[in-house]
């Protein structure tokens, strides 16, 4: 046997060792299974793709919909009273294939709009009997707390893809699509109608945002005029860490300038999202 063989099968030992002492008794927590998932994806049992997305789906469970949902200042939303002529300027602008519709208040949500009911609508030359009420969905509405994995199975269980997310009081708090909770598994799923500053960077209030770690430096500072260095981190994630001194866990805290930024989502490898909000001088 040459060296090259038994330098090939010591490093396969030692690996399958740390497999076996890890699995020697059961897992005692997630991070144990974590432990296991970072060996295999270390020594190419299961590729980085499938240990991001292992991870992920682990991680939502930590979760709640008040982490990931589009705040109610963002929501696009029909008005009930609305003619069709003057809704389709409306969806024509926002490109998304959803929408709730509200009474005179906003907090009431009489419905789920679909783009595509509308269409038997346009191609009908008459449009004064058109109803919008006679065209909507059922709404979902869950609490800011609902955890990501019990509301994802919820959503394929009774196959919806949005929900509305109210506060402690039954007001709107925002909304939480099954794509949003996807994106914390599998990472983000871009399309042709995705805004480039959307992706990154969500304002929830003057004093608030949710921000992808990923989210570069460049754009950051072009959005907040500030003048974070980027020679050594493209991300504002990297940035989070080196003020840190350690891979975070989540709710931990970092200020960096006049900015506070809080771990939303991390795993054992990488931060995923963050909450910043600006400090007064």
């Amino acid at each position: 046997m040459n060296d090259d063989q038994s330098g090939s099968e010591a490093g396969d030992k030692s690996w399958l060792d740390k497999i076996g002492q890890l699995f020697s008794s059961e897992p005692r927590n997630r991070d144990d299974l974590l432990d296991v998932l970072t060996v295999a994806a270390e020594n190419e049992v299961i590729d980085e793709d499938a240990h991001s997305i292992m991870e992920g789906a682990m991680q939502v469970a930590d979760m709640q919909a008040r982490d990931i949902m589009i705040p109610r200042a963002q929501m696009v939303v029909i008005k009930a009273e609305c003619s069709l002529e003057e809704i389709l300027p409306q969806i024509t602008r926002s490109a998304h294939s959803r929408y709730p519709v509200v009474g005179e208040n906003p907090d009431d949500i009489l419905g789920i709009l679909l783009a595509k009911d509308l269409l038997p609508q346009i191609l009908n030359k008459d449009h004064s009997d058109f109803k919008i009420v006679s065209l909507l969905r059922p709404t979902v509405v869950v609490p800011e707390s609902k955890r990501l994995n019990v509301l994802l199975r919820e959503f394929r269980e009774n196959r919806n893809h949005m929900a509305i997310v109210i506060d402690e009081y039954g007001g709107v708090a925002g909304l939480v699509t099954i794509e949003d909770v996807l994106e914390e598994i599998v990472g983000e799923i871009e399309d042709e109608t995705d805004a480039e500053a959307d992706r990154f960077i969500r304002r929830i209030s003057d004093e608030d945002y949710f921000i992808k770690a990923l989210t570069p430096i460049d754009d950051f500072n072009e959005y907040f005029k500030t003048a974070f260095p980027d020679e050594e981190f493209d991300t504002i994630g990297g940035l989070v860490m080196q003020a840190l001194g350690h891979m975070p866990t989540r709710n931990e805290v970092a200020v960096i300038d006049s900015f506070e930024f809080k771990v939303i989502n991390a795993d054992q490898r990488k931060i995923h999202s963050l909450r910043m909000r600006p400090l007064e001088n």
